[in-house]
């Protein structure tokens, strides 16, 4: 009987331990954010977010931030300019580097997001004043454009994967 006892004690031993150190489930208190919202709220939330990171882009542009633009643009990026020309993300960042793409400021008149795809899809259109160093006859470089812009969300975060501008006739 102390024999069945021990023996029966030894194989218990086993199990003690593993229901000492398994891990406790923490207990939710709140349900994670996407099980709670809605896809609007999501779009919404988008939204918020893209337009920030379109300001944020703006002023990378200007500041030379190569680390936030390299992140910024996908690297399939489409980036057409107000005078037609096209561009990939490669060229586009290497003009700026070489001095040919030179942003002395970026005024953001007007920006409209809309968020789409519960919030993983975003189409930015607004208006924007690109300041320039002065033309060679000493007078202001200043662009007045309208643009749109396509972001996704994938795992890098947002990008831009569409730039197309649209000159507009200096205001009078």
């Amino acid at each position: 009987m102390k024999r069945s006892f021990a023996a029966l004690a030894l194989l218990a031993l086993p199990l003690l331990a593993v229901a000492q150190t398994a891990p406790k489930r923490a207990k939710h208190t709140t349900a994670l954010p996407s099980a709670t919202t809605t896809p609007a709220q999501r779009n919404a939330e988008a939204a918020k977010e893209v337009e920030g990171l379109e300001r944020q882009r703006f002023a990378a542009q200007v500041s030379k931030d190569y680390a936030f633009l390299e992140k910024a643009f996908a690297d399939d990026l489409v980036y057409t300019h107000a005078n037609g020309k096209q561009q990939g993300k490669t060229d586009y960042l290497q003009g700026i580097r070489d001095g040919k793409s030179v942003y002395d400021k970026i005024d953001v008149e007007n920006i409209n997001v809309r968020a789409y795809n519960n919030g993983t899809t975003a189409v930015v259109n607004g208006q924007i004043t690109i300041y320039q160093p002065n033309k060679p006859d000493g007078s202001p470089n200043v662009a007045h454009l309208k643009y749109v812009t396509v972001q996704i969300k994938n795992l890098q975060g947002w990008q831009v994967v569409l730039w197309q501008s649209q000159k507009q006739p200096e205001a009078k």
